[in-house]
């Protein structure tokens, strides 16, 4: 794996976490159940590509 293609997996594992950590403390702040639901899912799809970034790797 080249240099280049390592520093695009890097800035994605970076962008996945960022965006689980915004979705996570978003599910924190909610009321609605359902809403907590849906960002909680969008927590999970998130881990999962980050699982799948960091395999390449």
């Amino acid at each position: 794996m080249s240099p280049k293609e390592l520093l695009y997996i890097e800035d994605a594992l970076g962008h996945t976490q960022f965006l689980m950590n915004q979705c996570r403390t978003a599910a924190s702040q909610l009321s609605d159940p359902a809403l907590r639901q849906q960002v909680q899912q969008l927590v999970n799809g998130n881990q999962k590509l980050f699982t799948q970034f960091y395999n390449l790797v």
